[in-house]
């Protein structure tokens, strides 16, 4: 079927609708009916749409099916987005990482490269939720063994192998530790020992002494590995999950 031609190819005025015709009976309705953003797409557009639609969002399943590199992906969707008028094209933007040349080792169980994998599909970035249902961004660092959040203010940046020390943790309690309390306790005091999360990373990943004040990171931390599939954000603990433990 022809697509709906947008424009005028004599002034380039925006073209409108002025009938509908029912092929059954030949009724005809005569008015304005204007066209939807939709409908002015351009092909490559719309391929692009279906194809990040069919793909779920999966960026880096879009690049291998369209042939395309990150950069030029990000391009072609932030384009869409203007042509859909969901985005304005005087905004600044910020500058997304060309993961392009990013890898994980194949086929890797260790939590580290799942959940920078898993960022790596999301473009660099996603929205987790906490076990409240508060919600906290997290991207990936330009170094490629880091990353960010709007709520871990501490530098420098955590690295992913804090997740490693976490599911070693788990993995060694039988499959679930509880979280403990950073804020409230001093390092090796009950609620912040080595064996809670926030304890444990605070001995193996941070280095820290007994009787330290320690920073509680695990608010965050608990709800990525529950984003990627690893372990239950229980409330209190951290459980892992049936998943993640077939694969160890």
């Amino acid at each position: 079927m022809p697509k709906f031609v947008s424009e005028c190819p004599a002034c380039g005025g925006a073209l409108k609708i002025a009938v509908l015709r029912c092929p059954d009976c030949g009724m005809e309705l005569h008015n304005d009916f204007s066209l939807s953003p939709f409908d002015a797409l351009t092909a490559e557009q719309t391929d692009f749409l279906i194809t990040f639609l069919r793909q779920r969002g999966n960026i880096s399943a879009l690049q291998t099916e369209l042939g395309i590199s990150y950069p030029t992906a990000k391009k072609r969707l932030e384009n869409l987005l203007v042509a859909l008028q969901l985005a304005d094209d005087s905004e600044e933007v910020e500058e997304d990482l060309d993961m392009s040349n990013w890898s994980v080792p194949k086929d890797s169980h260790k939590a580290s490269d799942i959940v920078k994998q898993k960022l790596m599909e999301h473009g660099g970035r996603a929205v987790v939720y906490t076990a409240r249902g508060l919600p906290s961004e997290i991207k990936a660092a330009p170094d490629g063994i880091s990353f960010v959040s709007d709520k871990l203010p501490i530098s420098p940046a955590y690295q992913y192998s804090i997740f490693d020390v976490i599911t070693e943790l788990l993995i060694a309690q039988g499959g679930r530790a509880r979280k403990g309390n950073g804020r409230n306790y001093k390092l090796g005091e009950k609620e912040c020992d080595e064996t809670t999360v926030v304890g444990a990373i605070a001995y193996q990943y941070a280095h820290k002494k007994t009787g330290d004040s320690v920073f509680d990171p695990v608010f965050v931390l608990a709800a990525i590995l529950e984003w990627a599939g690893i372990a239950e954000n229980g409330r209190g603990e951290l459980i892992l999950r049936p998943e993640y433990r077939s694969m160890l």
